[in-house]
């Protein structure tokens, strides 16, 4: 815990907002996007898919393939309390919605579905996208199909499977994802396996999001990989996100935001 204080001590000391910008592509994402204030009717659907799962008493087991959890101390869960506490927050669930809207991403890939809550922030941000989501644990999966039925979601495929062994097996360079969520396994070797395997698969316009980048002194080494990966050349760090571009006409630069 006290690493992760002072990671983001270090975070806010370095951190700009767009008047320390001087990209004009990252200028007007932030302006435009992170910094958007404008309430989209969308927020209520997210809205009512949380207070969904928060009402949600029912207990399931967890398989957790990843880093595991500093909150739970057992597998045995209440669905609202994954919702509460392991799911993506109201706020950055407004932020994924407001990127995807913003790139009108309309093949997107996520690793990590659990109870669905970035799912639906991926898909109402373009309702034309196709979205495959991809999740290890069967008990969290189900749940996660039940409330895209209940919300009426289209356009999702969902995936049971382990991370690592699909992106493996999957004939991923048939796919040009435009945008990429990652909140898997919050380790530096499966991230930086992922980052490896899904490669082929970027094109100029590709957005990836990396979640939980200073979760520990391992996932920050992730990071700074990612950063340096000579196919790399725009960063984003806003402490939660580490969001990446791949796009050739933009020298290489990494920005520290404030959203």
């Amino acid at each position: 815990m006290l690493k992760i204080i002072k990671s983001y001590l270090n975070f806010l000391w370095n951190s700009k907002n767009e008047h320390g910008v001087h990209s004009p592509f990252v200028f007007n994402l932030v302006t435009k996007c992170f910094y958007d204030k404008k309430q989209y009717p969308e927020y209520s659907i997210l809205k009512n898919y949380r207070n969904s799962l928060l009402q949600n008493k029912n207990t399931i087991e967890v398989t957790d393939f990843g880093a595991g959890s500093r909150v739970f101390k057992s597998n045995t869960r209440a669905i609202n309390q994954i919702a509460r506490n392991a799911g993506i927050s109201k706020r950055r669930a407004e932020l994924l919605f407001r990127i995807t809207n913003y790139f009108q991403s309309e093949s997107i890939l996520e690793i990590g579905t659990s109870l669905g809550l970035a799912t639906s922030a991926l898909l109402l941000g373009n309702v034309k996208s196709k979205i495959s989501t991809i999740e290890g644990c069967s008990n969290t999966f189900h749940v996660a199909q039940k409330q895209f039925e209940e919300f009426g979601f289209k356009n999702i495929t969902s995936i049971k499977t382990e991370f690592s062994s699909y992106l493996k097996n999957y004939q991923l360079a048939i796919i040009n994802y435009q945008l990429i969520y990652f909140d898997g396994n919050h380790s530096k070797q499966a991230t930086l396996e992922y980052f490896d395997l899904l490669l082929p698969t970027i094109t100029n316009e590709t957005v990836w999001i990396f979640d939980d980048i200073h979760w520990s002194p391992a996932m920050e080494a992730a990071w700074e990989v990612i950063k340096n990966h000579p196919k790399v050349t725009v960063t984003i760090d806003t402490f939660q996100w580490g969001i990446v571009f791949f796009r050739t006409e933009q020298p290489k630069e990494h920005f520290v935001i404030r959203v």
